[in-house]
């Protein structure tokens, strides 16, 4: 019965979503959970659109539990981003004004 209703809840999301947000059919667990996939549709330049994974609604006697999905390639990127970010801001600062001494002969 439960079962049925998320069923019915799920199909009236999808239907006055928009298509923002895409809401895979719920499948059940042997031990009895309820796991709803959502997604979002990521447009390229190409207008191909991209379902790209949000998170995870897991249903379970009757109480739902929402579980992100997170993008560690973009975490990874905004680390090697800031380090080169980092290298050439020293890099500049080093080239301007070296760190060793003025080395020339005055010459009268």
């Amino acid at each position: 019965m439960v079962a049925m209703e998320i069923r019915n809840a799920v199909e009236q999301l999808r239907a006055g979503s928009g298509a923002a947000k895409i809401f895979d059919e719920p499948y059940e667990t042997s031990d009895g959970t309820t796991i709803i996939t959502v997604s979002r549709l990521h447009w390229r330049l190409r207008g191909n659109p991209i379902p790209v994974p949000v998170g995870v609604f897991s249903i379970r006697d009757g109480k739902a539990l929402w579980v992100p999905a997170t993008d560690h390639s973009r975490i990874a990127l905004l680390g090697e981003v800031i380090g080169l970010a980092a290298a050439v801001i020293a890099t500049a600062a080093v080239l301007r004004r070296p760190p060793w001494p003025d080395l020339s002969i005055p010459t009268c």
